[in-house]
Parts: C-alpha cells; sequence; structure tokens
C-alpha cells in the first residue's frame, strides 16, 4: 500500500547511530504513521497530510525522530506539576480575564499592531515565501525585532528577490514578551495565510504549564490574517473559547517525556479573524482545558 513516509514515528532500531549531527538511517512499514488526525496515510489524503506536516520545523521533527529513535531523554522533560503549581495554574484563567479589561491589554495590542503597521509591506511579500518554516520566522521577526537596521536588509531583500540575510528566532514559549506591573506576558504570533491551507502548530505544553504556574503570567495569541493586500490582526488569550475548542493535542511530534503540543486548526483562525475583535473566555471552559493538558 502506498504511504506517506514522511510521516516517521522513529527511525529503526538497527539506526542506534542516528543523530541530529549524523542523519543516517532507515525504517521499516511499521515506523510509519498509518493515520494523522484522523486522516489515513493514503495517497487521496497526501495534499492534505503535507499541508499538515509542513508546520512542523525541520529540526523540530529531527530531535523528535532522534529522541524516540534511541529512547533518549529529550531537551525537554514532562513537568511534575505539584500540587502548589497546579493550584497557580487553574488561577491563570482568572488573570487572563483580568488582563483582556486592562489597560494593558489595549497597550500590547496597540504595540503589536503598531509593529505589523511598520513592516505591513514586507510582511505581506513573506507570506509568499515558499518554505513555509522560513516564512514563519520572517514574519515573526519581522515583528519583533527593534533592529531597524536588520529589519530594512530584510525588507529590501524581500523586496528585491535577494537572498535572505542571517537572522535568529528563539525557540521559546511565545515570540514576544512584555511586562508590566501586575502581568507578565507571553505572546504567540500564529501566521493565518488567507489564500493557502494550513493548521499552525501551536504551544509545548510543558512550557506553557511552567508558565502558567508563575504568579503574574498571562499567555496570549497574536493572530494574523495576511491577504494579497491587507493584513487582519486579533490578540486573544490562550483560553478563547473558540481557539481551545480546535485546540488539538500532539503526541506523535514530540518526544515521548513530554506532554506533546498542540495545533490549531484553520478554521479556528479563521473564524476568530472573521469576527470582532472581542476575546472571549468561558473561566469553566479553560478550567477543563487545562486539566486536559495537565492530564
Amino acid at each position: 500500500m502506498l504511504a506517506n513516509t514522511t510521516f516517521l514515528i522513529k527511525l529503526s532500531h538497527s539506526s542506534q547511530n542516528f543523530t541530529a549531527d549524523n542523519i543516517k538511517g532507515s525504517f521499516n512499514g511499521t515506523d510509519i504513521m498509518p493515520e494523522y488526525q484522523g486522516l489515513s496515510n493514503i495517497p487521496e489524503n497526501f495534499e492534505a497530510l503535507f499541508a499538515l506536516h509542513s508546520e512542523i520545523s525541520f529540526q523540530g521533527n529531527l530531535s523528535r525522530l532522534v529522541e524516540n529513535t534511541q529512547g533518549i531523554n529529550g531537551r525537554i522533560e514532562k513537568l511534575d506539576v505539584t500540587a502548589p503549581m497546579e493550584s497557580a495554574i487553574m488561577r491563570s484563567p482568572r488573570r487572563a480575564v483580568e488582563f483582556l479589561h486592562s489597560d494593558d491589554y489595549l497597550d500590547l495590542r496597540a504595540d503589536l499592531n503598531s509593529r505589523v503597521h511598520s513592516a505591513q509591506d514586507a510582511i505581506i511579500k513573506a507570506a509568499r515565501y515558499p518554505n513555509v518554516n522560513i516564512r514563519g520566522r520572517v514574519i515573526e521577526y519581522l515583528i519583533t525585532n527593534s533592529n531597524p537596521a536588520s529589519r530594512a536588509q530584510i525588507c529590501e531583500a524581500l523586496e528585491n528577490n535577494l537572498p535572505l540575510p542571517q537572522f535568529l528566532t528563539e525557540d521559546r514559549l511565545g515570540d514576544y514578551s512584555k511586562s508590566y506591573p501586575s502581568y507578565d506576558t507571553e505572546t504567540d504570533i500564529k501566521t493565518k495565510i488567507l489564500f493557502l491551507h494550513g493548521n499552525p502548530k501551536g504551544f509545548n505544553i510543558d512550557k506553557l504549564l511552567k508558565f502558567l504556574s508563575e504568579p503574574k503570567s498571562v499567555y496570549l495569541i497574536y493572530v494574523l490574517g495576511i491577504g494579497s493586500r491587507d493584513i487582519f490582526t486579533r490578540l486573544i488569550s490562550v483560553f478563547d473559547e473558540r481557539l481551545i475548542s480546535s485546540t488539538h493535542i500532539e503526541s506523535h511530534w514530540s518526544g515521548r517525556n513530554t506532554r506533546g503540543t498542540v495545533q490549531f486548526t484553520e478554521d479556528a483562525l479563521s473564524n476568530i479573524l472573521n469576527q470582532p475583535d472581542c476575546p472571549q473566555i468561558d473561566s469553566d471552559l479553560a478550567k477543563q482545558f487545562l486539566r486536559r493538558l495537565i492530564g
């Protein structure tokens, strides 16, 4: 039977020399995922499966394969959620609601929107970059980096179809950090290219739980809808009921010793972009969501 062989659980037992620095090995038929997100791994679904897989970075996928093949501990250990930590985590939805009704939320939204506006032409140009992982990193960098010379280099390269200069984006929980007297915020930028399909990868669950156990933590998602000429933005809580109702926990793309990551559906992001900029949190639903993440 034909199958998409990029959907691997691990490499074969004989591939023990396979490492992040020695990408050599083999796989057996049993190492191929038979289905993913309810889609059978058959030719009729290859296009949809590729769209899902393309949201996972090469480095993230490589680290997962190395860990699963060798049975070693991953870079991110499964968080030991103690009783005090769980209590703090379960208070985070209330803190999110308070933040969304504060002037600090308006300040953060205005800050992010201003950053998008100042680089709008380059962001729209970057949205057409063929490599999905580089595309996301470029857009993230254009929004979060405050070095005008570095941003100008990338803008010039995009405008003139030149090779992109070297730039660095960190592998952290959020893409943009900002602190206020009562809140420490982390914001993850999620891009929805309106003329393309894809379900973007979300947050690492253990990283999120560790952050939410801190007393002033607020985690947000900045949804960027990019069309051929326009950009639409929404700043919402990770507990927004429109988002968590369509958030899937994925263990395939994470190490065996972690809680995994989540994946957002493009339908949820489109729904948020098509509605007024009015974040929606149901506290009971948010707490159910957190209990599911803690497991």
